[in-house]
């Protein structure tokens, strides 16, 4: 079947013309449909193979009360997606309506802000929570669409807590903050668990942590733990049947610079991302 039975060889000839940088007076009309139309979306497939991976880093928004309210995106966090070969944006909240919760969530937007959200999420590749003392509402939101569309997604820290309580985990504080609330380079190791996700990509038993978190994980589903502290707590999650669904405690976007271990996680997550369907 040829193609000029269905397509504008002007607009073909605009198009090709627009990709190559050939003008558009010399495309000769003569030249058949069929090869200007494969010629036409052999060029966009290409574009699409050398496009960088888009993730979407939820925002959050600042802890203390404001008349008015401010959504960041840590410094560290988009600079990790830019270092490892992608293209950080951010996502926002779709309503003015700030909404701080611990473990019990609820879809609370209305149809047009719902759509709304999920529409940014659509324009991404993948998405990443970010570490943050407190879970606004719509973040549960987010992370359960991710887990249901088997979105790539990568949660540190506060993050963690959002990708456990969107699955109906719960968190609970931990019981010795002044080992794992620190500023120090290294805090910990952490102690890699065999046949998950995350030891295919690290290829070590145990690697050096940072640790800057009062909260751990209580209670979880439809997830696996794939490393623990040296004290026995859950440092990282992970489902064993999504193409990239882990969370960590710690936080790597600060190591991934000067340690190989951390920047895999990033390097991982956005090839996860660059192959989504």
């Amino acid at each position: 079947m040829r193609y000029s039975l269905y397509l504008n060889n002007d607009t073909l000839q605009m198009n090709y013309s627009l990709y190559t940088n050939i003008d558009q007076k010399k495309c000769k009309n003569s030249i058949d449909i069929n090869l200007y139309f494969f010629k036409y979306w052999e060029m966009i497939n290409n574009m699409n193979l050398n496009r960088k991976p888009i993730v979407g880093i939820v925002s959050k928004h600042f802890l203390k009360d404001e008349i008015r309210p401010n959504m960041f995106i840590r410094d560290e966090i988009k600079q990790a997606i830019f270092d490892n070969g992608g293209i950080a944006i951010g996502i926002l909240l779709p309503k003015d309506e700030k909404i701080d919760v611990e473990d019990q969530w609820k879809n609370n937007l209305n149809d047009v802000e719902y759509k709304n959200l999920i529409s940014q999420i659509n324009l991404c590749d993948g998405i990443l929570f970010q570490g943050g003392g407190a879970c606004d509402n719509y973040e549960m939101i987010v992370a359960r669409y991710c887990y249901d569309n088997n979105i790539p997604t990568l949660g540190i820290c506060c993050g963690q807590n959002v990708m456990v309580r969107a699955l109906n985990g719960t968190t609970k504080l931990i019981d010795n903050p002044e080992r794992h609330n620190t500023n120090d380079l290294y805090a910990h190791s952490v102690k890699i668990m065999n046949h998950t996700k995350f030891s295919n990509i690290i290829k070590k038993e145990e690697i050096q942590v940072n640790s800057r978190h009062k909260k751990i994980v209580n209670s979880y589903s439809n997830l696996v733990v794939n490393c623990i502290s040296d004290d026995g707590y859950i440092e990282g999650l992970e489902a064993p049947d999504k193409t990239f669904y882990m969370a960590f405690r710690f936080h790597p976007e600060s190591l991934c610079k000067l340690d190989k271990y951390h920047k895999k996680i990033f390097e991982e997550f956005l090839k996860a991302c660059q192959n989504k369907e």
